[in-house]
């Protein structure tokens, strides 16, 4: 049994907005969600299943994060929306003003703020930034900074490697910045996030080996006397049915007949750059694609990002999540295909099964 110390508190779960699209699956005749109806739809399915927040994703094939988050926001009552920011993506006092005004419409404390690099040099390019990824990890240090300033004081004046400000007037007014999530394996994501994460997320692996990354990560966290401060969580996908050969057929119905899109994915990785990716890429090769009985990595071979899926029935779920909370985890982010039926059949199932008190 993993233990790493004390109990976490109340568990914190977050589902997805497929933002690049939804399907239930990757061959190349399936259809593919992709609506503002739909994500409405998913938000409130999970909100409706007890989810506390829904992470929004900003990369090249997603629609705008911000905009999404908003009118989320008003199609639900209380579901926080994680939106994801890039370094030199927004100005550090726009983005101020962005999250006050979310802030305001929303309702106070329904913005939570994920961090992110990007997954290769080429994205970066193609949206203007042609830094290597240590300077755009060393950007986005310099504006996280910058917005905790610009979102708790009232007079900033700043002139740093990136960004010079002057005094500027955030409105409306702001006491407290959003918490921050960050996800990634590389060393400059481990060393943002001991300093200024909320939420260190996970993408899915052994969790004998999340066990020992987060002792490594309280220990960075320490150098900032923060070790009590960063919560751990994990980014994973869900399978879950009724019995568990229902499981196992759909986690299989969903990659098959995916050889175009995996050749596709194969020659797309070449450019990244991301450690995170690569680990996935690893975990896919093993025997079966199976890490334990119940974690499984068919889903990375068909789609960039955090491919490791939960597959099983109601109790395998949940005991396979239990197995990361003994490990040191406080909360997941989920996901599942498609986004709006996987949401409710986890509400309804697994989440009773959880320790959420």
């Amino acid at each position: 049994m993993i233990n790493q110390g004390s109990k976490p508190g109340k568990l914190s779960m977050g589902w997805f907005i497929p933002t690049h699209g939804d399907r239930a699956s990757f061959a190349a005749d399936a259809e593919v969600k992709f609506s503002l109806d739909h994500f409405e739809k998913v938000a409130r399915d999970a909100e409706e299943a007890g989810f506390d927040y829904a992470l929004v994703p900003t990369t090249k094939d997603c629609w705008d994060a911000w905009i999404i988050s908003t009118y989320l926001a008003a199609r639900t009552r209380k579901l926080k929306m994680l939106v994801a920011l890039k370094p030199g993506f927004v100005h550090p006092v726009a983005l101020a003003k962005m999250v006050a005004t979310f802030d305001q419409i929303a309702g106070g404390g329904r913005c939570y703020i994920n961090l992110i690099a990007g997954q290769s040099a080429e994205d970066a390019r193609a949206e203007g930034q042609s830094e290597s990824k240590e300077t755009r990890y060393e950007q986005l240090a310099e504006e996280v900074m910058l917005l905790k300033r610009l979102t708790t004081e009232r007079s900033v004046e700043f002139s740093g490697k990136f960004h010079q400000i002057h005094h500027p007037s955030i409105l409306p007014n702001m006491t407290g910045c959003p918490p921050f999530f960050l996800g990634g394996g590389s060393e400059f994501a481990a060393e943002i996030s001991a300093r200024f994460s909320s939420t260190h997320l996970f993408w899915g692996d052994f969790p004998e080996r999340i066990a020992t990354q987060i002792k490594e990560m309280r220990e960075r966290a320490a150098k900032y006397g923060r070790e009590n401060e960063l919560q751990f969580a994990m980014r994973l996908q869900i399978i879950c049915r009724e019995t568990e050969a229902e499981a196992w057929d759909a986690a299989h119905r969903l990659v098959a007949n995916s050889e175009a899109r995996k050749a596709r994915m194969d020659a797309n990785r070449t450019g990244f750059d991301s450690v995170a990716n690569a680990r996935q890429r690893e975990l896919a090769a093993l025997k079966d694609g199976k890490l334990t009985t119940h974690l499984w990595s068919g889903i990375s071979d068909v789609r960039t990002g955090s491919g490791i899926a939960v597959v099983g029935n109601p109790d395998q779920v949940a005991a396979q999540l239990r197995e990361f909370v003994e490990a040191g985890c406080s909360g997941f982010c989920l996901s599942g295909f498609p986004h709006d039926e996987e949401a409710s059949i986890f509400g309804r199932y697994v989440m009773p099964l959880l320790d959420r008190s």
